[in-house]
């Protein structure tokens, strides 16, 4: 009977010993809120002795966090930010420079070309219009199908968009079209398109879910928010500008001064495995990895066709500039933080 209960005393130990060896790493994201939970137990599975601490918010307040705490990193690694926003910190040596296993299979346009590699790419996300159908024919609003649509009086009030100051959506539809009309182009486009926005919304995803409740016809957004709302069933035209769209890339990164560095380059190491590839196939149509095939349903065929040639290292140098620069012209109609 002795030996029987110390036999169970040790079994009921066991979980509580992997528990205290569990290394915690505080990781920084914008990834959505409904793909925490999913990555976070495919990381965990892989990798039995890492516990994932996430700390969420949109593009534009974590890479302010994480610059206002360069000094002294609270976050032992990126995963799932933008591309501009690493570049910003790359060029403050704020990365460690580590080339995760397999990180070399990744599309060559989507990891850092550095040696060992600052960052790497997970998927790629564009700028889209969500159009709501029942809206448009509620207020008779025309179907856009160029940017310069929207410029229409008849969408006065209609539209919603992100700040790019505070979303990473809203800073890649602006680059987008700088990248397309050239900076003075772009900022007479903006200054019109502002008449008829009616709010600058501080999340990517707003717009498009504002748009699909019917509150406006016209919400600015991304693809993988517009793709999910109509395949839930709103009343939304996923719209790919002829004219060209902007786009991003979500990537991850190692931050300098990580006092858990062995257990951060293992997790940097899922996150360009294959199963974590699957993982954002899940959501995401453009991934960094070849020869993953997405599952998500319902993206547009366009979306790859109309992507504007973008130079991410001059938009990432030029970043404070242009947020700077908007906030000054429009900063006016944004929603309350």
């Amino acid at each position: 009977m002795r030996f029987i209960l110390l036999a169970l005393a040790l079994l009921g130990l066991a979980p509580m010993a992997e528990a205290q060896q569990r290394t915690r790493l505080t990781v920084y994201t914008a990834l959505e809120n409904e793909q925490l939970a999913p990555f976070k137990q495919a990381a965990e599975a892989a990798l039995r002795d890492i516990e994932i601490a996430w700390v969420r918010d949109s593009t534009g307040v974590i890479t302010a966090r994480l610059i206002a705490e360069k000094a002294n990193p609270r976050a032992d690694l990126v995963w799932g930010l933008s591309v501009f926003s690493l570049l910003q910190m790359e060029a403050q040596d704020m990365l460690e420079p580590y080339s995760p296993q397999g990180g070399e299979a990744l599309r060559a346009n989507m990891r850092s070309s550095r040696s060992p590699m600052t960052w790497t790419g997970m998927d790629a996300f564009v700028s889209a219009i969500c159009f709501n159908t029942v809206v448009a024919q509620q207020r008779n609003l025309p179907r856009p199908a160029t940017w310069q649509d929207l410029l229409d009086p008849r969408f006065r009030g209609q539209i919603v968009m992100p700040n790019p100051n505070s979303s990473g959506t809203g800073f890649l539809t602006i680059s987008g079209w700088i990248a397309n009309m050239g900076e003075q182009g772009a900022w007479a486009f903006m200054d019109r398109l502002h008449e008829n926005v009616q709010q600058y919304t501080h999340s990517g995803s707003a717009p498009c879910n504002n748009a699909a409740r019917g509150e406006f016809g016209v919400g600015l957004s991304f693809d993988m928010r517009s793709v999910t709302l109509k395949n839930q069933g709103a009343p939304i035209d996923i719209i790919v500008p002829t004219d060209g769209v902007g786009f991003d890339l979500e990537a991850t990164a190692i931050m300098r001064g990580t006092r858990n560095l062995e257990a951060a380059k293992r997790l940097a190491d899922f996150t360009v495995s294959r199963t974590a590839a699957e993982l954002y196939g899940r959501f995401y149509a453009m991934l960094a990895l070849p020869g993953v095939e997405p599952t998500v349903r319902g993206y547009p065929a366009e979306f790859a066709q109309r992507l504007v040639n973008a130079n991410f290292a001059d938009i990432a140098a030029a970043r404070e500039r242009l947020l700077a620069e908007w906030q000054r012209r429009y900063d006016g109609k944004s929603a309350p933080r």
